[in-house]
């Protein structure tokens, strides 16, 4: 059996400077980041990032709200099970989520930041639980099929999930699609230091389970086990419809488009945009300050 190899981020400390919080979901060690006090905002990762990527809004708005940022399983600084023991999919992710927000037992409905796999995590929560949620943040994300009815990824990521041997080493050998990312979803382009924090959880073949799972899990047919979750979600967007949406976007993005920006806007039509012309899909790498300023307007704006 490939072992856990231990992670250390003592060298990203003075990025990432938060206690670390831990409980179990589903008996396996589950990692959060619970800062401040107050309304709470409940900030949620994709692939291949963890809760290192919203650093600059934990500092910003812990000050004045509560903000959480769980990893998920296999992700950051949580356990990475083999998948004997955990399945890695969509609707496990979802109902981890779940799980999590009752054990915090919250008070007041929650406001959501949601990036990439993060989108679809946590507008399933929404979608099922919106009496809960305050207000929506949406960065280059999906909660719906690909736009224009063509299901249809980018062909590297084409490759992987198709699950070929090569492709496989490729990931969990030699970390490719992380470090790929390193590179390709951030327009300015990201510093040394930046570059080992988004990287360090995923150190050895066992901890970069989900890098490869996540991809693997995409549906673009009837018969993909998380088809049916991702149907659910898109046929019932609507349910949000009143509550408070703010997108911040990375126009410099290979896979959610503008086509994705436009389906956003078409799904709620009220909702307040920013479009970063000088941003990718890491686009509170590129731009953190900006994002900042404009989620903590939008938040103080919508509170309950």
């Amino acid at each position: 059996m490939v072992t856990e190899k231990n992670i250390d981020i003592s060298g990203i400390k003075h990025l990432y400077p938060f206690k670390s919080n831990y409980t179990e979901i589903k008996g396996i060690k589950y990692h959060y980041i619970d800062e401040g006090s107050g309304n709470p905002v409940l900030m949620i990762h994709g692939n291949p990032t963890w809760s290192f990527y919203f650093r600059s809004l934990i500092k910003d708005l812990s000050p004045e709200f509560r903000a959480i940022a769980p990893d998920h399983i296999g992700c950051g600084l949580s356990g990475k099970p083999d998948s004997s023991d955990y399945d890695y999919r969509l609707k496990s992710r979802v109902e981890d989520m779940d799980l999590f927000l009752n054990r915090l037992k919250l008070t007041g409905r929650i406001s959501l930041i949601l990036h990439d796999w993060g989108g679809m995590i946590g507008m399933a929560y929404a979608v099922k639980n919106p009496e809960k949620i305050c207000s929506v943040v949406v960065m280059n994300s999906a909660a719906f099929f690909p736009p224009g009815g063509k299901m249809k990824i980018p062909l590297r990521l084409r490759i992987i999930r198709n699950i070929s041997p090569l492709a496989k080493i490729a990931v969990l050998g030699f970390n490719l699609f992380a470090k790929s990312a390193l590179y390709m979803a951030s327009y300015k382009g990201l510093s040394k230091d930046v570059k080992k924090g988004l990287i360090a959880p995923y150190n050895s073949w066992r901890n970069r389970i989900a890098t490869l799972r996540f991809v693997q899990d995409i549906p673009l047919g009837k018969n993909d086990p998380s088809y049916d979750t991702v149907k659910y979600v898109d046929d019932n967007l609507h349910k949000l419809a009143d509550i408070p949406l703010l997108i911040c976007w990375g126009k410099h993005d290979f896979v959610f488009t503008e086509n994705y920006l436009a389906e956003w806007q078409k799904r709620f039509p009220k909702a307040e945009t920013h479009l970063f012309e000088n941003a990718g899909h890491y686009v509170l790498e590129d731009e953190p300050e900006k994002i900042s300023f404009i989620i903590k307007d939008f938040l103080k704006r919508h509170m309950l």
